[in-house]
């Protein structure tokens, strides 16, 4: 899927040796877009899976504006990091009441690989996340290609396990990841759901796994036994070759699709270092 009818001041630059990441060059987010820009940015997403977007100086209006020309917005479940002014924005920040690091993690779940809310019926088609104050030192993000993964798994073991259904929940990861287990009003809003392990992409065709953190278990498996392929499968698609790190400088915007890749931050000083991202959800559609 070559990136057609780009208008011609906007280019895009490759992030690794294969198509998965792209960096968006000569356009300004802060400003209305055309009908132009904004299919181009689709099409280069849809084709790359994640793409960036260097020295964009947006308010949280802006922000909000451009994620809007791909889909609804999601107000997270996980209500305690919303901005009460801006519900679309979910806030990871480090910086205490009286404006300095509070010496721990904003957000634990982050740290583990996961893709966007794949514990809801229809989980999150895009992530913006914007960079606003950035550790000097960690802190970083990093993507993995879940379909490059998938297309370089030997064929029997695609065979084996493509028809294969994981159930995902939140309740689950936020105790395995040693965060604030989830409030009754939460599981109740997030029930358990079952998702295919291997996801055919909507507009691409293209199919990869579809897994992470919230991937509780194999439907039909014992637990174990499931846990255990789950485990094996997200270690075989994080491998480097499949992974794209990335250090953030203030002012950017990373793009990415949670159909098609999983992410996870890296730890920091949170007791030196600022850290501040916000970011918004463009909710997707059931997986299949």
């Amino acid at each position: 899927m070559p990136d057609t009818a780009m208008p011609a001041e906007m280019r895009v630059r490759p992030l690794t040796d294969s198509d998965f990441g792209a960096e968006i060059l000569a356009v300004d987010l802060a400003q209305p877009l055309s009908t132009a820009q904004v299919d181009a940015v689709r099409a280069a997403f849809d084709r790359h899976r994640l793409l960036l977007f260097r020295n964009q100086h947006l308010t949280r209006d802006a922000h909000i504006a451009f994620s809007r020309h791909f889909g609804e917005l999601e107000h997270h479940v996980l209500s305690q990091y919303l901005d009460p002014k801006y519900p679309e924005l979910y806030v990871i920040s480090n910086i205490g009441p009286d404006g300095k690091p509070r010496g721990e993690h904003p957000d634990k779940g982050t740290l583990w690989w996961h893709t966007d809310t794949s514990f809801t019926r229809t989980p999150s088609l895009a992530t913006l996340l914007r960079g606003i104050e950035i550790a000097a030192d960690g802190g970083q993000t990093w993507f993995a290609d879940m379909q490059g993964a998938w297309d370089a798994l030997p064929a029997a073991t695609k065979a084996r396990i493509a028809d294969l259904r994981v159930v995902h929940d939140l309740a689950a990861s936020r105790l395995r990841s040693g965060d604030l287990p989830a409030t009754e009003e939460q599981r109740r809003r997030a029930p358990p759901i079952a998702h295919p392990l291997v996801r055919t992409h909507p507009v691409t065709g293209r199919k990869g796994f579809y897994m992470g953190l919230h991937a509780d278990h194999v439907v039909g498996m014992p637990y174990d036994e499931g846990r255990a392929l789950l485990d094996e499968l997200l270690a075989f698609a994080t491998q480097d070759r499949f992974v794209y790190k990335h250090t953030w400088s203030a002012d950017e915007l990373v793009m990415w699709d949670n159909r098609a890749t999983l992410h996870r931050a890296t730890s920091y000083d949170t007791g030196r270092e600022r850290r501040v991202v916000e970011r918004t959800v463009v909710r997707g559609e059931v997986p299949v």
